[in-house]
């Protein structure tokens, strides 16, 4: 299975953290498994990092650096991951998402034909084959 991460979930995952599923560990882990991580992950933590370091463990080079480290393969953002954010599909009633990273991690993902693995609950609500919530 061919899986991206969503950011959190690969901080997580960095930091061996209890936060992250038994679920997720075993997917992640597995051999078997290909799993990528987005540039847009590395500019989520870089804004994130500059704003409360004291909740983000790592500033964006050395995040970058500890998903190579792990193993993760780097999936950089292209026009055609842009252009699918308006493919994604939610019911009307469900409740307003508004992170902008997790729509275009959700569209790269939904592009190439990967598992977005993620916690948060509102990525549930989209009608996409490809999440994995854990």
């Amino acid at each position: 299975m061919n899986i991206l991460l969503d950011t959190h979930i690969a901080i997580w995952a960095l930091n061996d953290s209890e936060e992250l599923s038994e679920k997720a560990r075993e997917i992640i882990l597995d051999s078997n498994n290909t799993v990528y991580y987005s540039t847009a992950s590395v500019w989520e933590v870089c804004l994130k990092h500059a704003r409360r370091p004291e909740d983000i463990p790592f500033d964006e080079k050395e995040f970058s650096s500890e998903c190579v480290n792990a193993g993760y393969v780097p999936l950089g953002i292209r026009d055609k991951h842009i252009l699918a954010i308006k493919t994604l599909s939610r019911p009307d009633n469900a409740k307003e998402h508004n992170d902008p990273f997790d729509r275009l991690l959700l569209a790269q993902a939904k592009v190439e034909n990967l598992s977005f693995m993620t916690h948060e609950e509102l990525i549930a609500d989209y009608q996409e084959k490809c999440i994995i919530s854990v």
